[in-house]
Protein backbone atom coordinates (compact mmCIF):
# COMPACT_ATOMS: atom_id res chain seq x y z
CA UNK A 1 0.00 0.00 0.00
CA UNK A 2 1.39 3.41 -0.53
CA UNK A 3 1.92 6.43 2.01
CA UNK A 4 -1.75 8.05 0.57
CA UNK A 5 -3.69 4.73 1.02
CA UNK A 6 -2.53 4.40 4.25
CA UNK A 7 -3.32 7.72 5.03
CA UNK A 8 -7.10 8.06 3.31
CA UNK A 9 -7.40 4.42 4.92
CA UNK A 10 -6.43 5.60 8.32
CA UNK A 11 -9.19 8.77 8.11
CA UNK A 12 -11.74 6.83 6.76
CA UNK A 13 -11.27 4.20 10.01
CA UNK A 14 -11.21 7.15 12.86
CA UNK A 15 -15.11 8.07 11.92
CA UNK A 16 -18.06 6.46 10.44
CA UNK A 17 -19.34 7.29 7.15
CA UNK A 18 -17.65 10.31 4.47
CA UNK A 19 -16.90 12.83 6.95
CA UNK A 20 -14.55 15.02 5.49
CA UNK A 21 -13.35 16.29 2.30
CA UNK A 22 -9.66 18.24 0.58
CA UNK A 23 -9.43 22.08 0.63
CA UNK A 24 -9.69 23.24 -3.25
CA UNK A 25 -8.24 26.55 -2.75
CA UNK A 26 -5.64 28.02 -0.44
CA UNK A 27 -6.32 30.95 1.90
CA UNK A 28 -5.82 33.35 -0.64
CA UNK A 29 -7.71 31.69 -3.16
CA UNK A 30 -5.62 30.05 -5.44
CA UNK A 31 -6.15 26.53 -6.47
CA UNK A 32 -4.80 23.39 -4.57
CA UNK A 33 -3.23 20.82 -7.55
CA UNK A 34 -5.22 17.92 -6.91
CA UNK A 35 -1.98 16.28 -6.11
CA UNK A 36 -1.11 18.14 -3.09
CA UNK A 37 -4.81 18.32 -1.72
CA UNK A 38 -4.69 15.16 0.14
CA UNK A 39 -2.68 16.45 3.22
CA UNK A 40 -3.56 16.60 6.65
CA UNK A 41 -3.79 20.66 6.03
CA UNK A 42 -6.42 20.28 3.54
CA UNK A 43 -8.71 17.82 5.62
CA UNK A 44 -12.21 19.60 5.90
CA UNK A 45 -14.71 18.09 8.07
CA UNK A 46 -17.95 18.15 6.80
CA UNK A 47 -20.10 15.76 8.97
CA UNK A 48 -21.66 17.42 11.75
CA UNK A 49 -20.47 16.46 15.22
CA UNK A 50 -17.10 15.03 13.88
CA UNK A 51 -13.88 16.88 14.93
CA UNK A 52 -11.20 16.55 13.10
CA UNK A 53 -8.60 14.26 14.62
CA UNK A 54 -5.06 15.62 15.41
CA UNK A 55 -2.13 15.02 13.18
CA UNK A 56 -0.96 12.71 15.69
CA UNK A 57 -3.98 10.72 16.18
CA UNK A 58 -3.94 9.92 12.34
CA UNK A 59 -0.63 9.07 11.97
CA UNK A 60 -0.87 6.61 14.84
CA UNK A 61 -3.62 4.84 12.97
CA UNK A 62 -1.77 4.52 10.15
CA UNK A 63 1.05 2.64 11.80
CA UNK A 64 -1.79 0.69 13.27
CA UNK A 65 -2.34 -0.17 9.91
CA UNK A 66 0.97 -0.82 8.88
CA UNK A 67 1.78 -2.87 11.91
CA UNK A 68 -1.21 -4.81 11.60
CA UNK A 69 -0.22 -5.90 7.50
CA UNK A 70 3.08 -6.89 8.72
CA UNK A 71 1.61 -9.11 11.74
CA UNK A 72 -0.64 -10.89 8.88
CA UNK A 73 2.67 -10.81 6.46
CA UNK A 74 4.27 -12.66 8.86
CA UNK A 75 1.84 -14.91 9.92
CA UNK A 76 1.27 -16.38 6.74
CA UNK A 77 4.83 -16.74 6.28
CA UNK A 78 4.71 -18.49 9.35
CA UNK A 79 2.19 -20.77 8.58
CA UNK A 80 3.89 -21.55 5.45
CA UNK A 81 6.82 -22.19 6.36
CA UNK A 82 5.10 -24.60 9.08
CA UNK A 83 3.07 -26.66 6.36
CA UNK A 84 6.81 -26.84 4.92
CA UNK A 85 7.79 -28.24 7.84
CA UNK A 86 5.22 -30.68 7.68
CA UNK A 87 6.09 -32.23 4.26
CA UNK A 88 4.09 -30.27 2.42
CA UNK A 89 5.55 -28.87 -1.04
CA UNK A 90 4.78 -25.31 -2.36
CA UNK A 91 2.10 -26.71 -4.74
CA UNK A 92 0.11 -28.20 -1.84
CA UNK A 93 0.54 -25.42 0.64
CA UNK A 94 -0.75 -22.92 -2.68
CA UNK A 95 -3.97 -25.32 -3.11
CA UNK A 96 -4.49 -24.73 0.53
CA UNK A 97 -4.23 -21.22 1.11
CA UNK A 98 -4.41 -20.06 -2.27
CA UNK A 99 -1.18 -18.34 -2.19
Amino acid sequence: MTELEYFKLALASLHQGGWYTWKTHDADGNKIAPIDRMAYANIVVTKEGVSKPTEAEVNAKIQELKDAETTRANKKASGKQKLKDLGLDDDEIKALIGA
